[in-house]
């Protein structure tokens, strides 16, 4: 089992005591005795290269969802701090900017270098906020690092564009600038992968920013800020400030901060768009999904349930890439029967277990919701072939434990389609042909991703052609692509023009300068003409 040293857990500065006991004691949760009286558990703030006590009164209790023990304390920033946080930022800007592309990205390869020897520790924190397995956790970690890796090239990505003689003497070409200060909303199931794929691209391509972690699990962007630090990243450069929806709306409000990238639910994410694109802010927002698996009767059998399985309870159904929804073409019983017997085979248990396949959901408020809609969809007519609602783990009696659920014959009316339940639910539905199966994924107003399981070209490629999502797997049943590509949500599980990271996201980070420029003789000029250039002699 991976163990954190008290010795490291201390080098990272900002954590109190108590948290060096939980981290060290490897999921523990017991009381530890050698705890010091009167030491804040309070999560600090990050302004100009200082790890900084909120004033803040109010603060939110950060839980372990296997055990609903306190692991640390959110504060919800005062305005004060936030403008002191963004106006490091600003003042860090001017220098940062200037500073060399090679310089930048020198400090994202000592970063990533620093990401793989703390990998475990990063593992073990996302575990015991978050909740997911430690190997799951640790695809947590490296996903995002791949974004690092590719920030590394920023001097090419970053390239402009020349053309020599446009006109009679003269060149034009075009460089992309950095923007200013820009802000980053992370969501709570991915608390490692999502900061990587925000600050890294934005910072290396000469912006300065400050990141809002989720309130639910912050340790992550804390390890990693600091990791950039000691990777030699200037004080101010990155800022981190901690809260709920004012501190959002803040950040939307703010003047100085001219870009927004936000991952979460839908009702945040259209807020944060409607309310920053009125102040003229960029925004790139990824939000809800309804990821449909689309079954041909062709399909390989093991090598399909293995990704429906793997896909659809993976991080306990927590991924806005969870294969949540299966559409079976054809006859649907023998396929059910083989994901059942599957299913029950899977082991819930805290994410330490070495054995464990899922781990707890992130709150008890999720854990409602989820079952809420599992008995929706029964209410409503669907199958309940296996009900994962009651699970208990001994020992963890008070952790928010949902098992694998399964339900047939879901239709697309029902509430338990409709929404996405972020839960280790599978949905089973049935088409007759595959241009149906094709209408239902369609007709879902989601479109993060979809993926066909098939051994036929035809039909891949019919599918590929003529489904409406942003990111399409043949035979992946989580088609995310790697940094050189963009993630490609669309539809209602996408706001803004330029996506996350590849070459939209430096897009995104940047915007274009076009130069115009005439060196020759002069000596001969005939006087000035008002009429309008051209191109020609």
């Amino acid at each position: 089992m991976l163990h954190l040293s008290l010795n490291r857990a201390r080098q990272m500065k900002w954590l109190s005591p108590r948290v060096f006991a939980v981290t060290n004691s490897c999921f523990s949760t017991s009381a530890q005795p050698s705890w010091t009286h009167g030491n804040s558990l309070r999560v600090p703030n990050l302004i100009g290269g200082k790890f900084v006590e909120s004033q803040s009164r109010e603060s939110i209790d950060v839980l372990n969802p296997a055990s609903q023990e306190v692991v640390s304390q959110v504060p919800l920033t005062t305005s004060e701090e936030f403008q002191a946080a963004v106006s490091a930022a600003k003042g860090a800007y001017p220098s940062w900017r200037n500073t060399p592309v090679t310089t930048r990205q020198r400090i994202m390869f000592k970063l990533q270098d620093l990401i793989r020897k703390n990998m475990d520790k990063l593992a073990l924190n996302i575990t015991t906020e978050q909740g997911k397995t430690l190997k799951d956790a640790q695809g947590d970690v490296f996903r995002g690092l791949e974004v690092v890796e590719h920030a590394c090239g920023m001097g090419s990505l970053q390239m402009g564009e020349y053309v020599s003689n446009v006109s009679n003497g003269i060149d034009t070409y075009s460089i992309r600038e950095p923007l200013g200060v820009c802000a980053g909303i992370c969501p709570f199931n991915f608390p490692a992968m999502i900061p990587l794929w925000m600050f890294p691209v934005a910072i290396t391509c000469g912006n300065t920013y400050v990141l809002k972690p989720s309130e639910k699990d912050p340790g992550a962007s804390m390890i990693l800020a600091e990791l950039a630090m000691e990777a030699g990243l200037p004080d101010g450069v990155l800022n981190i400030v901690h809260g709920t929806h004012e501190v959002v709306n803040a950040i939307c409000d703010d003047e100085d901060i001219r870009a927004i990238s936000f991952v979460g639910s839908n009702t945040a994410g259209m807020h944060i768009y409607s309310r920053a694109s009125a102040k003229g802010k960029r925004v790139q927002s990824n939000m809800g999904a309804k990821n449909h698996g689309v079954v041909m009767p062709d399909a390989n059998i093991d090598a399909t349930l293995n990704a429906l399985i793997a896909a659809g309870f993976g991080a306990a159904g927590q991924r806005c890439m969870a294969l949540s929804t299966v559409v079976f073409v054809g006859d649907s019983k023998p396929w059910e029967e083989k994901i059942l017997e599957r299913a029950k085979a899977l082991k819930v248990n805290i994410g330490t277990d070495p054995e464990a396949d899922l781990g707890p959901v992130i709150s008890v408020q999720a854990k409602e919701r989820i079952c809420r809609l599992i008995q929706s969809g029964v209410d409503s007519g669907a199958r309940l072939l296996l009900d994962g609602r009651n699970i208990s783990v001994p020992g963890y009696e008070k952790g928010n434990f949902v098992g694998p659920t399964i339900l047939a014959d879901v239709t697309s009316d029902m509430e338990c389609y409709k929404e996405e339940i972020f839960g280790p639910v599978l949905i089973c539905m049935k088409a007759d042909t595959l241009d149906e199966a094709i209408k239902i994924v369609n007709k879902n107003i989601y479109g993060n991703g979809v993926a066909i399981f098939t051994t036929s070209g035809v039909a891949a490629r019919k599918l590929q052609n003529e489904i409406e999502a942003g990111q399409v797997g043949i035979n992946v049943p989580i088609p995310v692509p790697l940094p050189f590509f963009s993630f490609t949500g669309s539809k209602a599980s996408f706001a803004g023009d330029l996506n996350f990271y590849g070459k939209a996201g430096v897009q995104f980070y940047t915007q274009i300068k076009t130069v115009t420029q005439q060196w020759k003789d002069f000596s001969g000029s005939t006087g000035a003409s008002l009429a309008m250039p051209t191109s020609q002699k």
